[in-house]
Order: structure tokens, then sequence, then C-alpha cells
């Protein structure tokens, strides 16, 4: 039987590959078309997602959508998913193991999407392409990474805990139109500085994920 997103969708619905499916109301495998030429990969659901069983509907959900119609796009227009799929308790960040225990998930639905960017929003997501980056260095990059473009973005929600990031958010969404075509002519924006440094504990602010 061939892969679907409906299939991913079922499997994570009665996931017991971790921890996580112990405390949730829903799981929250992701939204979107299933063709969608950019994808959004955040980190793990909050209180608003999980029982609602949809990706960013809370505060920092609203914010990405205002984001999206600066440039002209609608929810709709883009698929959203998360490196977990369940909430993590108390809102605390993802562990390892937890992300390990969703990655293929998540690989196949890149795999069926095949967008032509992916957007991570903060540094879990960010982790799978660059591990050793600070996002203070590289957000707003695009690289080619084999198929696809790669764009590291900071969290929504760092925006709503910063206000002095929201003016970073609002710029870095506005190259997003110029990656897409980027991708299309082939043309390779430089590589980002990826270094050796681990990213800082509290570069996305204290991230609470009730916001996500």
């Amino acid at each position: 039987m061939s892969d679907s997103l409906e299939q991913i969708a079922r499997e994570v619905s009665v996931c017991t590959n971790c921890p996580l499916h112990q405390g949730r109301t829903h799981a929250v495998p992701g939204d979107g078309p299933p063709q969608a030429d950019i994808m959004f990969i955040g980190e793990g659901p909050g209180f608003h997602e999980d029982r609602q069983g949809l990706p960013f509907v809370g505060n920092a959900g609203q914010f990405l959508e205002q984001m999206l119609a600066s440039i002209g796009l609608k929810r709709s227009d883009v698929y959203i998913t998360n490196v977990v799929k369940c909430r993590p308790p108390n809102n605390r960040d993802p562990m390892p193991d937890e992300i390990e225990a969703c990655r293929s998930y998540l690989e196949r639905q890149i795999t069926l999407i095949n967008p032509k960017v992916i957007v991570t929003l903060g540094r879990f997501s960010m982790a799978r392409w660059f591990p050793t980056a600070r996002i203070s260095k590289i957000h707003g990059q695009a690289r080619r990474i084999g198929e696809r473009m790669i764009v590291p973005f900071f969290h929504p929600a760092a925006a709503l805990h910063q206000p002095s990031l929201r003016e970073i958010v609002e710029q870095d969404f506005l190259k997003l139109p110029q990656f897409v075509e980027q991708y299309s002519t082939g043309i390779e924006e430089a590589p980002p500085d990826v270094g050796e440094e681990p990213p800082d504990e509290d570069e996305d602010g204290p991230v609470q994920l009730s916001l996500f």
C-alpha cells in the first residue's frame, strides 16, 4: 500500500513510540495541502494544539498567519507540522529521544509533500539540518540541501516573548518568496555560518509551547 499523509496521521494518532502519548488529548500530525511549496516545521504542540489536534492554533499560530499574509499567502497555502507530534508535559522543550521517536513520521511527510522550501521554526527543528549552528547566526539564510532549500527562522513564539525579535522575524518572512524563486532558478544562497558553537539555551527565549 502506498504511503499518504492520511496514513501517517492515522499512525500518529495511536503512536506509543515515546512517553508523550500518555498525556495527550490529541496527537498533532500536521496540516496543509499535500503538494505545498513551503513546509514549516516547528517544535511541538501546545495546549490549544493538543485540544484541537491541529498545529499552530494559539497566539504564535496567529502571528504566523499574519506573517504569511505579509507575503500574500494564507495558512491553507503551506504545510505546517512539528518535530514532535504530541504535547510535551508542562510546555517543556522536546527531548532528543522524543524527537527521534517522531523522526520517521517527519521524514515521510517531507518525502510525500516534497516542498521546494522548508522553513524551520526554532532551534529544535533547525538542528535537524544544522545541528551545531546558532539560530542567531543563520536565521533568514537559505541553503540548498539535497533537493530543497532549508531556511532557519526564529520561532514565532520567540517574537511574542521578546519584542526585539519581532522585526527580525518580519524581515525574514519577507525573504520567503525569493527563496522559492531561487529554488526554481537553481540559484543558491551563500551557505550559512554553521560553526561549531552549540545553540544558546535561551536564543528562542523561554518559549511556552502553549503558544504554538
